[in-house]
């Protein structure tokens, strides 16, 4: 037991290892989301269904939920603004011409954002312009920030 004793006393002891550090994400901005925005609604506007959807997460669970109730998948969205709107033409006579205004940007953790915001679409031809609210929950990935929850009305 001495022996042991002896050879621990003798033995240096370990260098502490710094831990690695991580560079965090930097928060998202307000600016950040709202070049997103600004990118979807010049889809939109240019009638660019790729260009606008282009916003939304990829991922199967992606949500938009709207006075049709509720549907998941970029498919179904692009199916629903295929059937609702004119994109036979770039001209946004038909379909208006789309703005945000931003009411309010929340990070949600350094990899998710809440958005909310106004949509506004004016016609050209000086129709009524429809306008409602939006919520739209960001997801930060290898691509960018894309939406994942769409609430509008």
């Amino acid at each position: 037991m001495a022996g042991v004793l002896a050879l621990s006393a003798c033995t240096p002891e370990p260098e502490p290892v710094e831990a690695a550090t991580e560079v965090a994400a930097p928060a998202v901005s307000a600016a950040d989301l709202e070049a997103v925005m600004e990118d979807s609604a010049a889809g939109w506007n240019e009638g660019d269904m790729d260009r606008f959807l282009a916003i939304y997460s990829d991922a199967p669970e992606t949500s938009f939920v709207g006075s049709g109730g509720l549907m998941r998948g970029k498919a179904a969205m692009e199916e629903r603004y295929r059937a609702a709107y004119d994109w036979s033409q770039p001209d946004p006579a038909e379909r208006g011409e789309l703005t945000f205004e931003t009411e309010d940007v929340r990070p949600l953790g350094d990899t998710h954002a809440l958005y909310i915001g106004r949509y506004i679409l004016t016609y050209p031809d000086g129709g009524e312009p429809v306008t409602g609210y939006t919520s739209l929950v960001f997801a930060r990935e290898p691509e960018g920030w894309k939406i994942i929850a769409d609430h509008s009305s």
